[in-house]
């Protein structure tokens, strides 16, 4: 039995990941145990937990992988510095003891780390190096369905690349096309996060939900004066407007004079339709690079199967175009595209780059649904729940299903906590919340009472997978929400010349389908589809709620509040829960109504968390 583990850790999204004998075993976020939002820092519980599930010491491990190599990291900072200087000697300066004192000699550092995870973990000779990129194509092509892909791999950058193509081939990955720092989609993208206010590496999502309420005007602009798009795809920016390869912000003064407003002061502000319009423009950028890319890579290389890793590939807006535009039959992306996927990435790459093993394909993936967190059993919630002083009520199975779909007919908001905890950032049935999609208030209800968030942001479609083309322009797997598509035009209700001229947030309380809660302004949704194979209770309870409504959708957000992680233990699910104004907590075979709650465990929830 050969057992790796890959870590990724330092920049944001800090994971671990094991595989034994090739198989992926076990994969988690240090944010979900540390409860601090992307925590960067090494992922000591993330690593506890992920050999406890395989029942594994460290000492026992046979390799560690880092998932990149933080000498050519070095090298790109210095070479920055030297092709920018003297600007950005500030920037250098602040970098520099840190990266001299522990990043740079980060074999020592994990070493120093795992000891102490593991005392009799003594040989640093099993700490071996991957390359940024490689661990995003290596997360995306593996666990793939496919024998044969084209691997793209988009982020904002690793330790020169910030745009790789690789082709994969049964168990060997080549990477054969890079573009390097300082040009980057994922740097550019999150200029603009950070222009329109909201904080960079984690608001990418909020400019995205922003932009079907605004106009691309800004779209040309872009194009003209910020980056140079070839026919190809290729692509460079122009380094007079950004500051992030020299300074301490994304953005200069030039940037603010070309489109004539100043950063906008996160929370402060209130949105304009300025603010909207920036968005729907960077966000068509975005699209037609990609676009660009993946057109001329299918006719380059006539390979049918594409797979996408990196955070630019959490753009389910622009995969969702990729999809569409039909040049690659198939297309697979990895759930945890982000820096987290790049532990899982890590070990992978050593088990078929370095050690030459053979590779089994799994009809769907090899991710599990992606189901590769904690879970808890009856036994341990009850004992769990009795100590939070819940109050609970047991239900058998077929109960439970039967109970939870009628609360849900009942316009009820439910936090489900079901099984494995999800690997990635989204909520796919495992930690999730759910509610009645066809209700015209509850996306407002949940975005305000529930999640604390801004009321613009949409929430998902789970679907029954067999039903998927009947409610959404789409029929294909998307178990991972990470495809954007139409809901059907039949359930569409157009809107009239009066409400199309309303100002973009005025939109929001428009019945806009048959099922508002989950379609988007410009009348979209991001589609998971639901597998009975993956997660028979969720499969289930959707089933259910279908034989009582004749809609087999429920909404579907991430269980936790606006700025927390999504919750893993059930302390955190029973903190949410009555922290905030859902109605019942659904933990494996128990059941607990706010009603019947202590009103004294209530607590002021929202602000213990900082804003995202």
């Amino acid at each position: 039995m050969t057992s790796i583990l890959g870590i990724s850790a330092f920049y944001h999204d800090s994971a671990a990941a094991v595989i034994v004998d090739g198989k992926i075993t076990a994969a988690a976020q240090e944010e979900r145990f540390s409860r601090k939002k992307h925590d960067a820092r090494f992922p000591i519980n993330a690593i506890k937990y992920v050999l406890e599930e395989n029942n594994i010491k460290l000492s026992e491990i046979d390799y560690i992988v880092f998932f990149e190599k933080p000498f050519l990291k070095f090298e790109r900072l210095l070479e920055t510095y030297l092709a920018f200087a003297p600007k950005g000697f500030k920037s250098f300066s602040m970098s520099m003891p840190i990266w001299l004192r522990e990043k740079l000699f980060q074999k020592k550092l994990i070493f120093d780390e795992l000891n102490q995870i593991d005392e009799n973990f003594n040989d640093i000779k099993k700490i071996k190096f991957s390359e940024h990129h490689y661990s995003h194509a290596a997360s995306a092509f593996f666990p793939s369905p496919f024998k044969e892909a084209i691997v793209l791999t988009l982020d904002g950058v690793g330790e020169w690349a910030t745009t790789t193509v690789s082709i994969g081939k049964e168990n060997n990955l080549e990477i054969i096309k890079e573009i390097h720092f300082p040009h980057s989609l994922g740097l550019l993208y999150s200029a603009f996060t950070y222009y329109t206010g909201f904080k960079v590496n984690s608001g990418e999502y909020k400019l995205m939900g922003l932009a079907p309420y605004g106009e691309p005007i800004y779209k040309e602009l872009i194009l003209k004066e910020l980056i140079d798009v070839k026919d190809d795809g290729s692509f460079r920016l122009n380094m007079k407007y950004f500051n992030y390869a020299t300074g301490l912000t994304m953005t200069n003064n030039k940037f603010a004079k070309l489109f004539g407003q100043k950063v906008r002061q996160a929370e402060s502000e209130l949105l304009t339709q300025f603010h909207m319009d920036i968005a729907a423009s960077i966000q068509a950028v975005t699209e037609e690079v990609v676009l660009k890319l993946t057109r001329d890579l299918s006719k380059e290389y006539n390979i049918r199967n594409l797979c996408m890793a990196g955070g630019v590939a959490l753009n389910c807006v622009a995969n969702g175009k990729i999809l569409k535009d039909k040049v690659f039959e198939n297309i697979w992306i990895q759930p945890a595209a982000g820096d987290a996927g790049g532990s899982l990435g890590a070990a992978l790459a050593y088990w078929y780059k370095e050690l030459k093993k053979p590779r089994t394909i799994h009809k769907n993936d090899s991710m599990s649904g992606s189901y590769l967190g904690p879970k808890y059993n009856n036994e341990t919630i009850e004992n769990k729940l009795k100590d939070l002083k819940g109050i609970f009520k047991k239900f058998s199975d077929l109960d439970l299903i039967k109970e939870v779909a009628a609360q849900l007919n009942n316009q009820k908001t439910i936090g489900w906590f079901q099984g494995r905890m999800e690997f990635g950032p989204r909520a796919l049935g495992g930690r999730s919340i759910l509610a009645d999609p066809r209700s015209e208030k509850m996306q407002k209800v949940l975005n305000l009472k529930v999640k604390f968030r801004e009321s613009f942001r949409p929430f998902a479609p789970s679907v029954l997978r067999e039903e998927v083309k009947n409610w959404f322009d789409l029929d294909c797997d998307s178990p991972y929400m990470l495809l954007v598509s139409e809901v059907k035009k039949s359930l569409q209700i157009p809107m009239n010349d009066n409400q199309k001229n309303l100002f973009g947030i005025d939109k929001l309380n428009i019945k806009r389908s048959n099922i508002p809660a989950v379609t988007h302004v410009d009348y979209t949704a991001r589609v998971q589809t639901v597998h009975e194979e993956t997660n028979k209770r969720y499969y289930d309870l959707i089933k259910e709620f279908n034989n009582l409504t004749s809609c087999p959708v429920l909404v579907n957000t991430s269980f936790n509040i606006r700025g927390e992680p999504i919750v893993n233990t059930i302390e955190d699910a029973f903190k949410c829960f009555m922290g905030t104004d859902l109605d019942l907590l659904v933990c494996e075979n128990f059941i607990l109504y706010k009603e019947q709650q202590d009103q004294k465990l209530a607590i002021d929830y929202k602000n213990s968390f900082e804003l995202d």
